[in-house]
């Protein structure tokens, strides 16, 4: 398996990957389009974020996204790990935590400060498995303004 940047021509593989994550998660409806045009602008704007794709052979079985932010209490840049997704087929292989070691890794050496992401309260498995690679449970909890 080996890990790098999504490209444009990577995007419908990518959406396929979205498509199963929103399908799991009960805040976020899968929309093809809204999926395409997200992940171009983060494709087409490293500044705002990158996309890492894990690949076995010539196929693309996960991804994770960081985007970037400023953190005033921290005193500098931070990350929102994002849409991390593995294939069905691929997980409880080790390729998940790979994938995550990878943007950790890559989170410090752009300096980041801090890794924060959200997962559905009542996903245990995401849970228990972030938890094992270092995360805690904040004591804050998450609000949306949707437009």
């Amino acid at each position: 398996m080996n890990i790098s940047i999504a490209t444009e021509s990577t995007i419908e593989a990518l959406c396929d990957l979205l498509n199963l994550l929103f399908t799991q998660e009960a805040d976020f409806v899968s929309d093809r389009e809204k999926q395409r045009m997200g992940l171009k602008e983060i494709i087409v704007h490293p500044e705002i974020g990158e996309i890492f794709i894990l690949k076995k052979d010539d196929t693309i079985v996960g991804m994770v996204s960081l985007l970037y932010s400023i953190s005033t209490a921290l005193g500098g840049r931070v990350a929102t790990l994002e849409d991390m997704i593995l294939h069905p087929n691929h997980r409880s292989q080790g390729a998940g935590t790979f994938l995550l070691a990878h943007a950790i890794g890559h989170a410090k050496e752009v300096q980041c400060k801090r890794i924060t992401l959200l997962t559905d309260k009542d996903n245990e498995e995401a849970i228990n498995f972030y938890k094992k690679q270092g995360f805690v449970t904040s004591g804050m909890i998450p609000l949306r303004l949707v437009f």
